[in-house]
């Protein structure tokens, strides 16, 4: 015969103050986990929805990120024309050579200012990246000193507005219009002309990287393999959503440091409902007595304490996923391989908040067996016996 719920659910109102205290300290411990799986969640969603598979960035070998490569326009001349290219609107191959580099924005979140990334792209890399849309005023054109900016920029740093001049290279640039990239890492991008911005960086003649696009799927995997096996050109390519991919290894530390800070608040936390278990157990005593009296079994017992246990902690969970569910959607930035920024947005999804109970959960049950099983233990005449 089992014990009813109603019993678990009285105890747990009557000793008001240390179940609050108790699920309190477990919210605690499961918000940290969900914040970082929640920051991790979204990282990955902006990169890898940046990335296109029929894309492929060409990099030189060896290099992980674009900003550390180098491309010449001699080498772009041989790539574009590589077979598998689809064609561009004007009939030439979709293949754009751009150069990479950072440029200081001073932040109104931090005094000393943030890197960002600048890009100078040719007309094709415009067309290529066609979910990136003009959100307000225009697009920059081509032989001018301007400037677009991402929309994730444009929020977060004051210097990054329309109608406002950024100073970098040889002087200044207009700022004439904000692109939207969804959740895609271009929002945090800065986009002009690629001979204006080679030639402010003094990389008139070697670049960074090309972007290119192929007809197909099939296609796409057998121009890697040709400009990967191109003694030639010497150089490495990959897919545009590989390249993104590869780039959430910045977010790895990050991970890696809340779940070690969430196990060790887990253990003390698994501690403090052991003992608020204990203490149940001490207290009620008389009732577990009076319980076997009654004739409910010690299986009965020990499943009644254990399932308060894990009734307390999935509390706890539940008031973990109330305290992080306003980070969700929040914008922050993290630093990335091109050793500049990448805005994107906490992402506290429903699998995020089911493993956060789950987590509480499994607090619950490993500080609640032994004292369920103490509870389960106590003799009749024992327990009756005791204040």
């Amino acid at each position: 015969m089992a014990i009813p719920v109603a019993y678990n659910l009285r105890n747990l109102v009557v000793r008001k103050t240390t179940t609050i205290m108790t699920a309190l300290g477990i919210a605690l411990t499961v918000a940290v986990l969900l914040a970082v799986l929640a920051l991790v969640d979204g990282l990955r969603t902006t990169l890898a929805s940046s990335g296109d598979p029929l894309q492929i960035i060409v990099m030189r070998k060896g290099s992980e990120s674009e900003i550390v490569s180098n491309f010449t326009r001699t080498q772009f001349q041989d790539l574009k024309f590589k077979p598998g290219i689809v064609p561009g609107s004007d009939g030439q191959p979709l293949a754009s050579l751009e150069v990479v580099s950072v440029i200081n924005l001073s932040s109104s979140e931090t005094g000393e200012g943030t890197n960002v990334t600048v890009r100078g792209l040719q007309p094709a890399g415009l067309e290529m990246r066609h979910g990136v849309k003009i959100s307000s005023g225009r697009w920059y054109q081509q032989g001018r000193r301007e400037l677009v900016v991402g929309k994730s920029v444009a929020d977060r740093y004051p210097e990054a507005q329309i109608g406002r001049k950024i100073k970098f290279g040889r002087g200044d640039w207009d700022i004439v219009g904000v692109m939207d990239a969804g959740r895609g890492a271009q929002a945090s991008e800065l986009w002009g002309d690629l001979n204006q911005v080679s030639a402010d960086l003094q990389r008139v003649e070697v670049l960074s990287s090309a972007l290119v696009r192929a007809t197909d799927a099939v296609t796409a995997k057998a121009l890697v393999n040709d400009i990967n096996n191109d003694q030639r050109l010497n150089m490495n390519a990959l897919s545009e959503a590989a390249y993104y991919e590869a780039q959430t290894a910045s977010a790895a530390p990050i991970e890696y440091i809340g779940i070690f800070v969430a196990i060790i608040m887990a253990v003390g936390s698994a501690f403090a409902a052991m003992n608020t278990m204990y203490a149940a157990v001490a207290r009620r005593s008389r009732e577990i007595g009076t319980l076997r009296v009654l004739g409910f079994s010690k299986g009965s017992i020990l499943a009644s304490f254990f399932f308060e246990s894990v009734l307390l902690s999935a509390l706890g969970g539940v008031l973990g996923c109330l305290l992080v569910l306003p980070l969700n959607g929040i914008t922050t930035g993290i630093g990335n391989a091109n050793f500049s920024e990448t805005a994107f947005n906490f992402h506290v999804s429903p699998q995020i908040m089911l493993s956060g109970i789950v987590f509480a959960v499994i607090l619950g049950a490993a500080g609640g067996l032994f004292p369920a099983g103490n509870a389960a233990r106590k003799e009749i005449l024992t327990a009756l016996r005791e204040i």
